[in-house]
C-alpha cells in the first residue's frame, strides 16, 4: 500500500474515534461538550461516520482514489475550520446557517477549530506531496 492510502486509514480511524466522543463516559462534561471545547451533536457525528466511510472507501480502492480523498477533504475541512475562526461558526455542520456568526472569544475559536484546520491541512499537504508516489 502506498502512503497517501496508509493515511486515508488513519483518517478512518481519527475520525470515527471523532464521532464516538460524545458516547464515550468521561470525555465530555456536564454541557455536552468534548474535552470542555466543543459540542458534538448527532449531525457532527453522521458528518465524521460519513467522511470515515470515504476515506476507508479510498484507501480501499487505490492511490488515485486515496488521492483524491485527501485533497477534496482537506479542502472542505481546512476551509470549515478557518470559517469556524473567523466567524465562530463552520458550515460542514450547518452551524453558520443554523447559528450565523458568533461573538466567541478568540482562544476559544482557535481550540474549537484547530480539528478541522490540521486534519485539512494534513490532508491536502499529504496529497500534494505524496499524489506523484509510485503506485
Amino acid at each position: 500500500m502506498t502512503k497517501l492510502r496508509w493515511i486515508s486509514v488513519g483518517y478512518m480511524i481519527a475520525l470515527l474515534i471523532a464521532a464516538s466522543l460524545n458516547y464515550v463516559p468521561g470525555l465530555t462534561d456536564s454541557e455536552g461538550r468534548a474535552f470542555g471545547i466543543f459540542a458534538l451533536d448527532i449531525f457532527d457525528d453522521l458528518l465524521h461516520v460519513a467522511s470515515a466511510a470515504w476515506a476507508g472507501i479510498a484507501a480501499y480502492l487505490s492511490h488515485r482514489a486515496s488521492r483524491a480523498f485527501l485533497f477534496y477533504f482537506g479542502i472542505l475541512y481546512l476551509a470549515d475550520g478557518v470559517l469556524g475562526l473567523v466567524t465562530g461558526s463552520g458550515y460542514l455542520d450547518m452551524g453558520i446557517i443554523n447559528y450565523g456568526i458568533q461573538s466567541l472569544p478568540f482562544g476559544f475559536k482557535i481550540l474549537a477549530n484547530l480539528p478541522h484546520i490540521g486534519l485539512g491541512g494534513i490532508a491536502l499537504l499529504s496529497s500534494l506531496l505524496f499524489g506523484k508516489e509510485t503506485q
